[in-house]
Parts: structure tokens; sequence; C-alpha cells
């Protein structure tokens, strides 16, 4: 989630799969005093109600769900929408979707047609207030069940998840990690073994059920960037990929095509966007139009 130093993005090269490292097991590194500053400040300032939420289809007993944040602020479904949402119907498990819309009555038809849960929330707190929203009716409704998440600032998957998932080490998974502000897993999509109350428990302070932030900047000072490291004093953290940030930069971002060359099943939705540029005209829409994806986003 941290944003990457326009300066650098203009200067980086771009990274191949020889500048990742693969299976990193979470080690803690030292956040500066910059860091700690901002985060006291992001603590002091940034901390707001949670959104209200309510069950639209209220979730039950599974062994594993697979949950999708979707932001909806004009209540339409996009083909980007439609297309993550059935390939994660085709997963095992239960599909849980945690819907942000201006009301419930704006969450779209469809999702309560395809998805097992359906969750509506306010459309203020970012995607941490859904993943604490979706933790939390895991735990509760479905306790001991693993829990697939994703939100909708990647496209995809565009490739079967499943092998990885099995494959992963740890209580935790990410999918990319970087060291940006501190060592990290990136937060569009994660891997939760086990939900139950007391891993809850856990991650109360990265997920908690009554306060939210509300500013992008608190959401990575004070979630994205802590979560690995609140995680992994009770359980297990590790990602598929790491990316030194010196190197590197965000590798979501910056070895986005050698990724999805390796069978990576995401892709930022802003490569599309804002940092199109980083990669040579038409080769991610070429990427995409190969795995079956819509033009349209």
């Amino acid at each position: 989630m941290p944003r990457p130093n326009a300066r650098l993005t203009a200067h980086r090269p771009l990274a191949g799969l020889d500048g990742l490292e693969r299976d990193w097991s979470f080690r803690p590194s030292r956040p500066s005093p910059m860091t700690r500053m901002r985060r006291l400040r992001s603590l002091a300032t940034g901390l707001r109600p949670a959104p209200p939420h309510l069950a639209i289809v209220a979730a039950g007993p599974e062994r594993r769900w697979n949950a999708y944040f979707a932001y909806l602020p004009t209540g339409r479904l996009t083909p980007a929408h439609e297309y993550t949402l059935r390939r994660l119907r085709a997963l095992p498990g239960g599909l849980l979707v945690v819907c942000a819309a201006p009301g419930p009555q704006d969450v779209p038809q469809a999702l309560t047609d395809l998805a097992d849960a359906v969750y509506w929330k306010g459309l203020a707190g970012f995607d941490f207030s859904a993943y604490a929203l979706a933790v939390r009716v895991v735990a509760s409704r479905s306790a001991g069940a693993d829990l697939f998440v994703m939100n909708d600032s990647v496209l995809g998957p565009l490739s079967d998840p499943e092998p990885m998932l099995a494959a992963s080490r740890w209580d935790l998974t990410g999918f990319t990690a970087s060291s940006a502000v501190e060592n990290h897993i990136q937060s569009y999509a994660f891997y939760l073994r086990g939900v139950t109350p007391e891993r809850l428990a856990g991650l109360r302070t990265i997920l908690p059920a009554r306060f939210a932030c509300h500013a992008f900047q608190d959401v990575v000072a004070l979630q994205e960037t802590r979560f690995a490291r609140i995680a992994s004093r009770s359980m297990s953290v590790g990602s598929l990929w790491y990316a030194d940030e010196a190197r590197i930069g965000d590798p979501s971002l910056f070895a986005a095509a050698a990724l999805l060359e390796a069978g990576f099943p995401f892709l930022k939705r802003s490569l599309l966007g804002r940092f199109g540029a980083l990669h040579a005209p038409g080769l991610l829409e070429h990427l995409l139009e190969e795995r079956g994806h819509p033009s349209a986003f």
C-alpha cells in the first residue's frame, strides 16, 4: 500500500524475479524515528469510529472462506469485479463479500445471488475496516476456518492461487512483502489459517472492531505496515515473495510483469492507470487478455 516515491519511480529499473526473495519468513526490522513519529501522530489524530455495517446474507460454518472486499460507491459492479467473483466462486470453500456502498440498499443483487455471505459496510475506513469485519465474522460464525482475503485494488485471481496457498508454511501468508517503512506483507491479499477468537485477539490492534482509519496515510502507518510484526507475536508469518525496497521498490508494481509470467495471481489496478508508464505500452493489457480478463476494469 505505501506509494512509491515519484522521483524513484521515474528512474528505478523494472525488477525481475532474480531481485526477489522467494518463500520469505517474516523478520522484523526497525522503523525509523520519523516513521515512529508519524505513527504517533496517526494514533493521536487518525482513528475514527468504525463505519456501520450490516449482514445482508449472514455467514454460516465453513472449513474455508474466500473473502473479497469490493468498493462500490456507485453501487455497480464492474466487469473486473464480476471476473474476480467468478474466480473466487470456483475456489474451495464459501464466498464472503464485504461491499462498501452508500447504504445497504445499494449492495448489488448480483452479490447476494452469487456469494454465500454478504456484508454491507459504509464507504469510510478503507480495506482494513472490511478485513476487520470479515475476520470477526469468520472467527465468530465459522471458528477454525481458513480465510483467503483479497481486495479490489488488484485484478484477479489471474491464475489458481490454491497451489501457492497449500504450499505456504505460515499461519499468515502474504503474496508479496516489502521493506518499505519496515518489513511488512502487502495487504491487497493474504491467507490466514485457523481463524478463531483467540487468533483475532492477537490482531486486535490491527483489526479493531470499534475504530478505523479514514485517511490513507493512517491506514499505512497504523495497519498495513504493522500487520506482519503484530501478527508475528502470536503466529508464524511469511510471504511468497519479498523485495528490498532500496533495491527494487514495490514488487507489485516494479516486478508485476515478471511475477505474472511466473504464475502470480494478481495485477495492481493502478498499473493500468497512474503507474501505467512503468511497463511497455500494451504489455500488461496483453498479459491480462491471455488470462481471459475483460478489457474493461
